[in-house]
């Protein structure tokens, strides 16, 4: 079904990794499209609560876009293919009701990085080593990597990552709030599993309309509280409200059927 990508699907988790290893996973139109659609799906199904996003190999989460697709761009074509990769994967992924964990296993540069900070939260295998090298190449961060990264990191650390063009290591990243777990990279998957699985046993409503609200504090213009207030009073209307109460006041586990 997919060229550069491999999908497993296994107790309400949707694992999706990028196979590209001979080219360190970089993202290019193909890949970038073939994510979209995995995610789509996985986000449209009922059985799936929430998905994990992770790179083929112990090299390379994501190495960055491939630079052969865009080197000769004008400038229109440049700002359209930010524009256009913006739209079908990173703001998709950022906004979707889907919980999305990155589980970074090497090297996340550049759209790579862009990639694993558009997801809800990120763990890294020990191994890990991030970035956003783009100054080196005479650009910057296309993918929302100027605007995300300082919303994780600060400002200033954000600030001397894009301008270096340094990377930083897995606990680097850790101390820095870019990750919220560093572990050994055989590690790495059960851990991201054993996180979803957690979340598979929540309200999956409840949990998007909590992404909503989150994400409403970061965008310009709107109200974050009135946000948290109005999905508030939208879980009320919910089966998974009246089962999670119930279950509550039963003292038993609740059995929430996602509606």
């Amino acid at each position: 079904m997919y060229t550069n990508i491999l999908t497993s699907h296994t107790n309400g988790i949707t694992t999706i990794t990028i196979n590209r290893p001979s080219k360190l996973n970089a993202l290019n139109k193909q890949t970038i499209q073939e994510l979209h659609d995995a995610i789509a799906v996985a986000d449209q199904s009922n059985t799936s609560k929430v998905i994990i996003i992770t790179g083929q190999g112990d090299k390379a989460f994501v190495a960055g876009a491939d630079i052969s697709e865009f080197s000769n761009f004008s400038i229109d074509q440049g700002e359209e293919l930010a524009a256009k990769g913006q739209e079908l994967l990173f703001d998709f992924i950022a906004n979707l009701g889907t919980p999305v964990i990155a589980a970074i296993n090497g090297f996340a540069l550049g759209g790579g990085l862009e990639l694993a900070m558009a997801a809800h939260f990120r763990i890294a295998s020990d191994t890990a080593k991030m970035g956003l090298p783009e100054v080196s190449l005479g650009v910057i961060p296309g993918y929302g990597g100027t605007q995300r990264l300082p919303q994780l990191i600060g400002k200033g650390r954000a600030m001397e990552m894009i301008m270096t063009a340094g990377m930083i290591n897995a606990n680097q990243a850790l101390a820095y709030g870019l990750v919220n777990h560093v572990v050994t990279l055989d590690e790495l998957l059960p851990l991201a599993e054993k996180l979803a699985s957690k979340i598979t046993r929540n309200s999956s409503i409840a949990i998007g309309a909590a992404i909503n609200a989150v994400n409403a504090c970061y965008e310009d213009g709107v109200n974050g509280f009135k946000t948290e207030i109005k999905e508030f009073g939208n879980c009320f209307g919910t089966e998974d409200f009246k089962e999670g109460t119930t279950a509550f006041l039963e003292k038993r586990k609740a059995d929430f059927p996602g509606k």
